[in-house]
């Protein structure tokens, strides 16, 4: 067994996860996880991310100091968890960083497309001298895939179940679900939006980061022609493969819908809305795809939302909705302990990828390495 660090700050932008994790030598099964830790960006770091999101001025230099401060925040969180776990550095096989998606665009505009994760893994390779694995998404794009998501191979190494179609889905930024037949074949894919525009909307309205539990979106009730606009995205009717991101799911995509169909509706039926839309795509596309499935489970920070895991549990009937912890891996540790085995596979030389997810050509072996020395 060897120990690896995975990094993961998601979409939501509520800052970094970090994991502790001895993974086999073969990374072919799951993982043990021996420590976790968490931070969040510092306000202008975060502010700064989120602006890079959108066209604006100055772009390169912004992104380049961006990618700096990202790796900087790594730094920190990696010592925090070595400080925790009375690990040394040198007893860390390598570093599976995932960066901050700024822009996510396979496919897009000459054909191949492009997707970026701000992160500068020399300076993080530099602070903590442990070898890094980072920019683990673009090698997938380069082979005609959607680079996302990449989670689904860990899934299967962790919760499949032979014989069980069961289901697993990530509410960060962006619901994702991974789908496990019971024949052991696996697809995933982005359903749509979640915390990227439940916090979006909560952080205008009330200057908080989120909205604990759902109490606020609980307190509205659903605008049923906003909800019936939203849903009639392009995205929706797309067959997997498929990813998304800020680049299509924002405020300004929810401005343009509320300014049309929910004009005088009080912001926390906005919230509500909000809401039902994170659960209606989900659940449109695990009956579509997985209508076997009799379990879901859910990881993420939209996990802790007591709202959308009641109204996921009240519209799938007949289907066991629990959090990853009954599976023995705590909801805010799946997506950071997947990019520890992700780093795992590309030291033991495997493939990351899984085609029939992503849409790629075939099995890739995903990331960049910045040695410790």
């Amino acid at each position: 067994m060897a120990r690896y660090i995975g990094l993961m700050s998601g979409t939501s932008l509520d800052g970094i996860d970090a994991v502790l994790a001895e993974c086999d030598k073969v990374a072919s099964g799951p993982v043990r996880v021996l420590g976790h830790t968490h931070a969040p960006y510092i306000d202008s770091v975060r502010a700064e991310l989120l602006a890079l999101n959108a066209p604006g001025a100055d772009e390169l230099h912004r992104a380049a100091l961006a990618a700096n401060a990202v790796a900087r925040a790594y730094a920190s969180v990696v010592t925090d968890l070595l400080l925790s776990t009375s690990t040394a550095a040198h007893d860390v096989r390598a570093i599976g960083a995932h960066g901050q998606t700024v822009r996510h665009q396979p496919g897009a505009v000459d054909g191949t497309g492009y997707t970026i994760q701000l992160l500068n893994g020399s300076l993080l390779a530099e602070h903590t001298r442990i070898d890094v694995v980072c920019d683990l998404r673009s090698r997938d794009v380069a082979a005609g895939g959607q680079g996302a998501p990449l989670a689904p191979a860990f899934h299967a190494a962790m919760f499949a179940r032979p014989g069980h179609a069961r289901a697993v889905l990530n509410l960060g930024g962006i619901a994702n679900l991974t789908l496990l037949a019971a024949d052991g074949s696996v697809i995933g894919f982005d359903c749509g939006p979640a915390n990227a525009l439940l916090d979006g909307w909560c952080q205008r309205h009330h200057n908080l980061a989120y909205d604990e539990a759902g109490r606020w979106a609980a307190s509205g009730s659903v605008v049923a022609d906003l909800l019936d606009a939203l849903l009639s995205d392009a995205y929706f009717k797309l067959d997997p493969p498929k990813s998304t991101g800020r680049d299509l799911f924002n405020l300004s995509w929810l401005d343009t819908a509320v300014g049309a169909h929910a004009r005088h509706a009080r912001a926390e039926d906005i919230q509500a809305t909000l809401a039902a839309l994170t659960v209606a795509c989900v659940v449109r596309d695990l009956r579509r795809h997985a209508a076997d499935a009799r379990a879901l489970y859910v990881c993420g920070g939209g996990a802790r939302n007591a709202h959308v895991m009641a109204l996921l549990a009240q519209a799938l009937p007949g289907v066991d909705v629990q959090t990853t912890g009954v599976l023995g891996l705590p909801v805010d540790q799946v997506e950071a302990a997947a990019f520890a085995w992700l780093a795992c596979c590309f030291v033991e030389g495997r493939a990351g990828n899984v085609p029939a997810v992503t849409g790629a050509l075939g099995p890739r072996r995903l990331g960049a390495l910045h040695p410790a020395r």
